[in-house]
């Protein structure tokens, strides 16, 4: 199957779908593999090594779309994609499309079939998403630190404070004990923060707190609320598969926060968890409401592209492969489940 490589649009996404060596791994497969030029540069994978395992470089979108049946891609189509594509294409990246109900149409009027990275699921996990979201956990502490400097507008808190002395350590509040939410809390509670996590779920609570006993965790919405008012950074992290967040936080919840406090809203792409939470690019990653300090990039391991891209790689190779597949849409259970949008019909909830 031709299979194409687009140059991602959405502002400072770095990402791209594959490493040469995935490339040369479909390549072997008896693939053919197609990239727009300069589509690896922010990764730092440069045209000359894919071109090294035999992807064919095309000098515009539109060569690139023509050229291939498969489009694989990282983050979902903009505008300026989807005047490329048709119905004859199959779209592979991560959609959202729960909380995103324009494009949800856009595709379904293209007539394509779609897939999203978030909705593959095997073995009760998300394979493709889960490296993305521990990195987006890792971020939301490191952006969320910075976040807290007086400079940057925050209350003026070193997070994890300083070994000596009666200091201030900072208290940290996750939402959700996924994939994103474990990270955040391990990189917090390394940093000597005071961390809290609360999760509905009593197995993944009991999961963390055997991998640092040192961690709070609740499973009480009431008591969750409770801590807002002594909380510096909150992280959203709660996430329903194939589902909008919920709005766990109210924004006359935020009232009870201290000003200069930060929220850095993971769950932005489907929705957000926080009633206050819009999508925001890494150009304006930021914005004040109720006196706290909102970080809701939509694409946050854009941010760090070179790690991400490699995630994303590791694990992306064996389920492109199975879309090139006779019948896959209809012999493989777990790809035919992860179809969002096919032959002008929307096959998931909406909003």
């Amino acid at each position: 199957m031709n299979i194409g490589i687009p140059k991602e649009t959405k502002i400072a996404e770095g990402r791209v779908a594959l490493t040469p060596r995935s490339c040369e791994e479909l390549i072997v497969n008896g693939h053919k593999l197609y990239m727009q030029q300069g589509a690896g540069l922010l990764s730092g994978f440069k045209d000359s090594e894919y071109r090294l395992v035999g992807v064919s470089i095309c000098s515009s979108a539109e060569e690139l779309y023509q050229s291939s049946q498969l489009i694989v891609k990282v983050k979902e189509p903009l505008e300026n994609d989807l005047i490329y594509l048709t119905s004859q294409h199959i779209l592979f990246c991560f959609l959202h499309l729960a909380a995103n109900e324009k494009l949800a149409n856009d595709l379904s009027r293209i007539g394509l079939t779609a897939i999203g990275f978030e909705s593959v699921r095997e073995h009760n996990q998300l394979p493709i998403l889960k490296p993305m979201s521990e990195i987006a956990g890792k971020l939301s502490v490191q952006i969320g630190t910075t976040l807290l400097h007086q400079y940057q507008g925050g209350v003026g808190l070193l997070l994890g404070g300083l070994s000596v002395g009666a200091i201030d350590k900072g208290q940290v509040l996750v939402l959700g004990a996924g994939s994103a939410g474990k990270q955040a809390a391990l990189l917090a509670r390394k940093m000597g923060a005071h961390v809290f996590v609360y999760d509905k779920s009593l197995t993944a609570l009991a999961e963390l707190r055997k991998i640092d006993p040192l961690i709070q965790t609740i499973n009480n919405e009431n008591d969750c609320l409770s801590l807002l008012e002594t909380t510096n950074l909150l992280v959203g992290a709660l996430h329903i598969a194939g589902k909008k967040s919920p709005r766990f936080i109210k924004r006359s919840h935020l009232k009870l926060m201290m000003d200069g406090a930060v929220i850095v809203d993971i769950s932005v792409d489907q929705g957000g968890c926080i009633e206050t939470t819009r999508p925001t690019s890494y150009n304006e990653p930021t914005f004040v409401e109720e006196g706290v300090i909102h970080f809701c990039v939509a694409n946050m391991p854009g941010a760090v592209p070179r790690t991400a891209t490699q995630a994303l790689s590791a694990v992306l190779p064996a389920y492109i492969h199975r879309l090139t597949q006779e019948g896959w849409g209809e012999q493989d259970a777990v790809m035919k489940s992860a179809i969002n949008v096919k032959a002008g019909k929307v096959l998931i909830n909406l909003l």
